[in-house]
């Protein structure tokens, strides 16, 4: 089994920061791109950033310049460090990672439950 396990979400007002982290545990014998997601009200999920194992980012257009992605291979964990927080970045951000299992054939995405980001203004 594969789990993500996501903290640091909450409230935060308008020009805030927050650090969300992911930490990926269980059967894993080789994690490749791992990202963060949100999903606001109303909306599709949407990507907000992600590393590749070398780590290499990318970032959702809306974020450049105010987000930070990072990652830490050797605990199979990932930061997104979150500055000059506006209200339109509201909603429940959900980790993902690409992970080959031991015993697996293939690379399969796993999520996190998802935890609840508010800016207020």
């Amino acid at each position: 089994q594969v789990q993500l396990v996501e903290s640091g979400g909450g409230l935060v007002q308008a020009g805030g920061s927050l650090r969300l982290s992911c930490t990926a545990s269980g059967n894993i014998f080789s994690t490749n791109v791992m990202g963060w997601y949100r999903q606001a009200p109303g909306k599709q999920r949407e990507l907000v950033a992600a590393i590749s194992r070398g780590g290499s980012t990318n970032y959702a257009d809306s974020v450049k310049g105010r987000f930070t992605i990072s990652r830490d291979n050797a605990n199979n964990t990932i930061y997104l460090q979150m500055n000059s927080q506006k209200p339109e970045d509201t909603g429940v951000y959900y980790c993902n990672a690409r992970i080959l299992a031991f015993g697996a054939g293939l690379y399969i995405d796993y999520w996190g439950q998802g935890t609840p980001v508010t800016v207020s203004s």
